[in-house]
């Protein structure tokens, strides 16, 4: 879900807080204000539309997984007790089942199947920055029901939309702030009946883009989504804008966010998207966005290994029945590669430029003056009264 002032108030806070900042040209990951840095290598790889959502239910869309037999999805922050269960699709985007939740969530934001068969529903969702706990709903192969475990940041309420699951299983948070997200994991195992304390494990920062979308600058800026790919080796955070892969050698993801070169993959235009993940054969990535009757789309990586035999499980928990219209439509064009390997200290998303905050004060300001501007031209065209 998103709202004007919740990506322009980290824009403005981020500026603020930053501190002196030495004049000159600003370098913001492989794009610059200024002199121009070298970006990744692009190359155009076709995406295709595979199927349309078409239950009245769907319109918020926030978290997507896709399994061998189809895809599960759910809302964020639904205020229709019936929009507030995790749906399950046949492979044409028909309903055929759902699970309800044995309370109401707050704000379901992202989804994860554990390499166990394991479904992790993300209710971080804190668009006010107010919640005192968020929660993880896990839902076990078999089970009918998902359970709740409640979580709370060490540093204060935060907003958040990205969940990753490690390959040993621990649950991953990544923030939405903008130009810099904080990643956090569980202090200590999980709880069912009482609330476990989060601690920061580093941040991550992705590369700034010119891929266009509905928010413009800020919509590239914050993290709205997050896959990790079946076979566990690779990862990827999204924006409105982009998507951004990231390799884990060694099963740290951690690691592999903080100090990793990820490779871009364009999303353009997207109505509102916060969904990702890849496909069960791990050669693409799948995206929804929020509204009425939306596309579900495939974006092929020209990176991705050979197809494998499928390693991600089938939808896990039974439910109760439903049923829906779906369609198709042709496909589109988008694309990406991966940097030159040159690139990879300028394009580390781990350290961002420090001169970022700079440059969100100097867009936050003219914007500030540009409303200012509009509304003194609109009191004088009234003229006296």
């Amino acid at each position: 879900m998103v709202e004007w002032g919740m990506l322009l108030a980290p824009l403005l806070a981020a500026a603020i807080s930053a501190g002196p900042v030495t004049a000159g040209p600003i370098s913001v990951g492989p794009v610059s204000i200024g002199p121009v840095s070298a970006g990744p290598v692009m190359a155009t790889v076709a995406d295709g539309r595979v199927c349309r959502i078409a239950d009245q239910r769907l319109d918020e869309l926030s978290g997507l997984v896709a399994t061998t037999d189809g895809y599960i999805v759910v809302n964020d922050g639904a205020d229709k007790a019936s929009h507030r269960k995790i749906f399950y699709l046949s492979k044409n985007c028909s309903v055929r089942r759902t699970v309800s939740y044995p309370s109401r969530p707050r704000d379901t934001e992202d989804l994860q199947l554990g390499r166990d068969g394991t479904l992790w529903v993300a209710d971080i969702g804190d668009n006010g920055a107010s919640r005192n706990t968020i929660a993880l709903w896990k839902l076990a192969p078999g089970a009918s029901k998902p359970s709740l475990f409640r979580l709370s940041y060490p540093d204060g309420a935060r907003d958040a939309e990205a969940l990753l699951i490690a390959p040993d299983g621990t649950p991953i948070i990544v923030t939405k702030t903008a130009g810099s997200a904080g990643i956090y994991i569980p202090a200590e195992p999980l709880k069912a009946k009482s609330t476990t304390t989060l601690k920061l494990a580093g941040s991550v920062a992705v590369p700034l883009t010119t891929t266009s979308n509905p928010y413009s600058f800020a919509g590239r800026l914050v993290i709205t989504g997050a896959a990790t790919s079946p076979d566990g080796a690779r990862v990827v955070l999204r924006t409105y804008a982009d998507a951004f892969e990231y390799d884990v050698p060694d099963g740290d993801v951690v690691k592999a966010l903080t100090s990793g070169t990820p490779r871009q993959v364009a999303l353009p235009d997207e109505p509102q998207g916060e969904s990702i993940a890849y496909t069960p054969d791990g050669t693409a990535l799948l995206t929804v966005s929020e509204g009425s009757k939306p596309s579900l789309l495939r974006y092929p990586l020209p990176s991705a290994p050979s197809p494998a035999v499928p390693s991600t499980p089938g939808s896990p928990g039974p439910g109760s029945p439903d049923s829906a219209s779906s369609g198709s439509a042709p496909p589109g064009s988008v694309s990406s590669a991966p940097p030159a390997p040159a690139l990879a200290a300028a394009q580390t998303p781990a350290k961002p430029s420090s001169r970022l905050p700079l440059a969100l004060f100097l867009i936050a300001a003219t914007t500030v003056v540009l409303a200012a501007a509009v509304t003194l031209l609109r009191r004088r065209s009234r003229g006296p009264r």
